[in-house]
């Protein structure tokens, strides 16, 4: 099923695939103009401070090494087959300084390739495919950071928990090991007024702060809002926000 939002895909993905290397107008990506807009939005967002991540799904490798030239080091991606060879292809310094955030659907046979290449999966939304990367971190010996999906606009479309399914799936992921759970993540509603995107950032916040104190568990990370509605996110706690078109385009 085709997903919306910061899960849309039009590209029939394989293997033969791979991302332009321009911003998709036909020209080339300058560092100085991507730094110029880091911090314009770090400025728009001041004095709180989230984990601002430079999403590059939609772009090329060049992205991921301007956008390094210009001061980012938090890389979103969502096509497995197509973020790996773009990782690998990296200049070791840029692997080695970088942090990588799987954040689009994932599916379980994919799992492989993620887990070796990313840091953070923002999208876990099923006790099963938390149980597949667990199976696939033990055998590594790793632990790997992971966001539970709250899908609590109720969107049909996108994927993602409802707060009963993850409160009935949350005790059993919290057993499984070499996952580090460390907060919740939410795509909103595109083209939701201010007031209702308040609203469901404030939703997931305070939800967080239920499942805390109901399970004695840490969850700091808050990863809430991209390129349209992240001013309203950070109202609300966000902690980590999810930026593509306002850095890229």
């Amino acid at each position: 099923m085709a997903q919306t939002g910061e899960q849309t895909d039009s590209h029939k993905a394989d293997d033969n695939w791979y991302p332009c290397m321009c911003d998709g107008n036909g020209f080339g990506f300058d560092s100085n103009t991507i730094r110029e807009k880091f911090l314009e939005i770090k400025n728009t967002i001041a004095p709180c401070k989230p984990r601002i991540i430079g999403v590059t799904k939609y772009y090329g490798l060049d992205s991921i090494i301007k956008g390094y030239e210009a001061g980012i080091r938090d890389f979103g991606e969502s096509r497995a087959v197509e973020a790996v060879k773009k990782i690998k292809a990296l200049p070791d310094d840029i692997k080695q300084n970088s942090t990588f955030h799987f954040i689009g659907h994932l599916q379980t046979n994919k799992v492989d390739k993620v887990v070796k290449n990313f840091d953070y999966i923002h999208s876990v939304d099923s006790l099963k495919l938390a149980s597949v990367i667990s199976k696939e971190m033990m055998q590594t010996g790793r632990s790997l950071k992971i966001l539970l999906q709250l899908n609590n606009a109720g969107e049909s479309q996108k994927s993602g928990y409802s707060k009963s399914s993850l409160l009935e799936d949350l005790p059993q992921i919290l057993k499984l090991e070499n996952l580090q759970i460390v907060g919740l993540m939410n795509i909103a509603p595109l083209g939701a007024e201010k007031s209702v995107l308040r609203t469901l950032f404030k939703d997931v916040k305070d939800f967080r702060d239920e499942l805390e104190k109901m399970y004695k568990i840490d969850l700091p990370e808050l990863s809430m809002g991209m390129s349209n509605d992240y001013e309203e996110a950070v109202l609300e706690g966000a902690t980590m926000i999810r930026i593509g078109r306002k850095l890229f385009t």
